[in-house]
């Protein structure tokens, strides 16, 4: 399960917007075998003069707060996985004159359930099943 929190200006992105860029970065997770419905996006949006960086009003700035839980990324895959993530953010923050900040938390999947179960094991033939069905059944 990845949880985006997308904190941004009031009235950056449409509601198109938001819909492209939810998919886009559904699609990211997707194309790594994980379930669409692992992928979770919420937009945050903030008033004028509510966002401060260095202590100063910015209504400029898009901040990225990702909880990676289903998946662990080995330290040698991190910065491609990062590079993945800006290169998806690119048409949404630096090609529309924001400037942006990416951080990536991983909670253990031991924390974690969904719809009171535990999820599946990475790559089980459990996993294979949610992601056809694209919703949580049980297994055993």
């Amino acid at each position: 399960m990845p949880l985006w929190h997308i904190y941004c200006p009031e009235n950056a992105y449409s509601a198109e917007d938001k819909r492209a860029l939810a998919t886009r970065i559904t699609d990211l997770y997707a194309d790594v075998g994980l379930p669409r419905f692992y992928a979770s996006i919420v937009f945050h949006e903030l008033p004028k003069n509510s966002f401060f960086v260095g202590g100063k009003a910015t209504n400029d700035f898009v901040r990225i707060w990702i909880d990676q839980i289903a998946r662990a990324t080995a330290p040698e895959r991190r910065a491609g996985w990062l590079e993945r993530v800006n290169t998806t953010l690119n048409p949404f923050a630096r090609e529309r004159g924001y400037r942006w900040e990416v951080h990536i938390d991983e909670t253990p999947i031991d924390f974690w359930t969904i719809q009171g179960m535990k999820p599946p094991d990475p790559d089980s033939e459990a996993e294979k099943h949610w992601v056809k069905e694209d919703r949580p059944s049980a297994y055993s």
